[in-house]
């Protein structure tokens, strides 16, 4: 079995001082370029991607897995104004984590959901050598497409699962039971298809409702009408600044539609692009041998 091993990162920001939790997987000595895990969410835990650690057993393949600022392990933040939470900030984060290994100058990148919008921003706009191959699973290349796509989903949605979820999203209700349970069918659509949901999925979660001050921030209450800080977030401007190979992963039923990741597909030179046709947003469980086989051929080649 590969070394494990966990810990804290002290992470100054605008002069405090916090700290990034999070567990390596394998030998980061061994001469072989380790890969760096961004979660999605934003402000749900790194539960759910723990199944990339696989890849120090199979492929002897370093893996970093961390919590991102405000969620799970890493420190919890009160009383900051929304601005506070920016993609600045993580990519800050995430800096601070590639110095404190110690490959700033030879590592890879992925990023899931929101952690592919962080991971695309990052090797866009603070492009250097280090990153030589970059995945974006299951992340849009903008807000505004990421919303047209998930309200062309709620169009498919049982007529009365619909209008109850529009209902409250109108009345800002979206705390009532009734569209909860509007919710938890949508994200088993379009989501994770496996029932019941995978235990690290779960756990993911649940430490998100423990905690939704990123989320709630960062998103709003809804994955229709987003009202946060990311609300205007776009990486379609600097895309052909990304000069290592990358590899774009969705699922033919994800939330993240093919026309949302099309922009990284036109203008990202070195780009590939792999669909999952049996899953949704979480091919890592919904087709994992798949998975890990295209992840390990693009890393390794």
């Amino acid at each position: 079995m590969p070394n494990e091993s966990t810990g804290t990162i002290p992470f100054t920001y605008n002069g405090e001082t916090y700290h990034t939790w999070y567990k390596v997987v394998g030998n980061l000595t061994s001469g072989t370029r380790p890969l760096v895990v961004l979660h999605g969410g934003p402000g749900i835990s790194h539960h759910y991607l723990l199944p990339h650690a696989e890849l120090a057993a199979s492929s002897n393949i370093p893996v970093i897995i961390y919590d991102q600022l405000g969620i799970g392990q890493s420190s919890h933040v009160e009383g900051k104004p929304a601005q506070f939470w920016s993609v600045e900030l993580f990519m800050d984060e995430l800096d601070n984590v590639l110095r404190h290994f110690g490959i700033s100058d030879n590592y890879d990148l992925i990023g899931h959901s929101w952690g592919g919008m962080l991971a695309a921003t990052y090797a866009s706009r603070r492009p250097h050598a280090g990153l030589k191959h970059l995945i974006l699973s299951s992340a849009p290349a903008s807000m505004k497409l990421y919303e047209s796509s998930t309200n062309r989903l709620l169009e498919l949605l049982p007529d009365d699962i619909k209008e109850t979820l529009k209902k409250h999203e109108k009345e800002e209700t979206t705390d009532d039971p009734e569209y909860q349970k509007g919710m938890e069918l949508f994200y088993n659509k379009f989501v994770c298809t496996l029932q019941p949901w995978p235990e690290y999925l779960v756990e993911s979660f649940a430490k998100m409702d423990e905690d939704p001050t990123v989320y709630r921030t960062m998103i709003g209450a809804s994955e229709f009408f987003v009202t946060g800080t990311l609300k205007t977030w776009s990486v379609t401007d600097s895309l052909t600044k990304i000069s290592c190979p990358t590899l774009l992963i969705n699922g033919e039923n994800d939330t993240v539609q093919d026309f949302t990741m099309e922009p990284f597909f036109r203008d990202i030179p070195r780009v590939k692009w792999i669909s999952f046709g049996k899953s949704s947003h979480m091919p890592m469980y919904e087709e994992k041998e798949r998975y890990f086989q295209v992840l390990t051929q693009f890393l390794t080649s």
